[in-house]
């Protein structure tokens, strides 16, 4: 490191430790580095301003979430144009009062049409919001206007990070371009692994063929022209059924709580160990989703003593072959089914 470096680094610290700021010291310093590193570039002006403009939208919506962090919830998409006397009004409405009722919040655009279905179904009590700023769309929507449970964005790529970093489970409705744009990041962050293994509901209005419709093309166009796996679409519940839309969210977490990759080595973490038989069981029917080994039980490494990897509950670990997605997705479905996962 320069001397000019390490005077810099120097100051920066100084600066943390009097700003109260030292918790992190190490990663607050890299973002500071950063805006100071820009500047030095001579970036330009809007371009400083989109980059100081995100920053601070993403500390607002971390503020925003932060007091719920220990809570689970489900972001729900959907047209803003939808009328409350439409069908899918009432399907985001009773799913979203359904999961509230089971103590998930619930995460919307903020805007009318499905987010206000949504966030009038879950109340405001159970209801969060991440609105975007256009010169031609209404305000926040009632529910979220006025209680503090709502932040403001910009920039789409900002809100779209927010409205997904935060949910551990995903209800789709028929939307427009917005809503599609959702729905295929969801599912391009599941394909690539970027994103951990989520429930992602797409929710039709009864007998409606949006979604059916959707799932063809990808079939017929996406898949037959090799653009995408024939399996992509496995990790993805279609149906017109709020019971079944709110079942596969809840259920996903059943048994499976959470995973780490550890080089080719994956952990998944469980509410409850798997017997010998089932386990044996596990091992015959998914033989194909292993690289090389078998799925064996595990105990928690030293990197997963921390809080956030829960080192008290049983895990199991495999070497799957990097592009079995889809079948991870039915791993997790299983290990939720064994008779020893917890019931309700």
């Amino acid at each position: 490191m320069l001397p000019e470096q390490t005077a810099l680094r120097e100051q920066l610290d100084a600066i943390i430790t009097e700003s109260g700021a030292g918790a992190q010291r190490t990663l607050v310093r890299r973002i500071l580095e950063a805006g100071i590193g820009l500047g030095q570039d001579g970036t330009a002006r809007r371009d400083l301003k989109i980059t100081a403009a995100a920053v601070e939208e993403m500390r607002a919506a971390f503020q925003l979430f932060a007091p719920y962090a220990g809570s689970p919830k489900v972001t729900i998409f959907g047209s803003a144009r939808t009328q409350s006397l439409d069908p899918l009004w009432e399907q985001a409405h009773t799913a979203a009062e359904e999961l509230a009722e089971q103590g998930w919040f619930v995460v919307t655009g903020a805007g009318p049409g499905i987010m206000e279905a949504a966030a009038t179904g879950a109340g405001a009590e159970q209801s969060l919001g991440v609105s975007i700023r256009l010169p031609f769309e209404e305000s926040p929507n009632a529910v979220l206007a006025d209680d503090g449970r709502q932040v403001a964005m910009k920039y789409f790529f900002t809100r779209k990070l927010m409205l997904v970093k935060e949910s551990s489970g995903f209800i789709c409705l028929p939307g427009g371009f917005g809503t599609m744009d959702e729905t295929f990041e969801l599912l391009t962050l599941q394909q690539t692994g970027k994103m951990d293994p989520v429930p992602i509901v797409l929710l039709d209005r009864a007998g409606g063929q949006f979604w059916r419709g959707f799932a063809a093309f990808v079939t017929e166009q996406l898949a037959a022209n090799g653009l995408v796996s024939v399996d992509d679409l496995d990790r993805v519940l279609v149906t017109d059924s709020v019971d079944a839309a709110v079942a596969e969210v809840t259920g996903f977490w059943r048994n499976y709580d959470s995973l780490r990759w550890f080089d080719a080595e994956l952990v998944l973490r469980l509410k409850a160990a798997p017997s010998d038989a089932e386990l044996a069981h596990l091992n015959a029917h998914f033989s194909g989703l292993c690289e090389t080994g078998r799925i064996e039980r595990a105990e928690a490494r030293p990197e997963e003593r921390g809080e956030e990897d829960r080192p008290e509950l049983p895990r199991l670990v495999l070497t799957p072959r990097r592009r079995a997605v889809g079948e991870l997705h039915r791993l997790i479905r299983a290990l939720n089914e064994l008779p020893s996962a917890p019931q309700g």
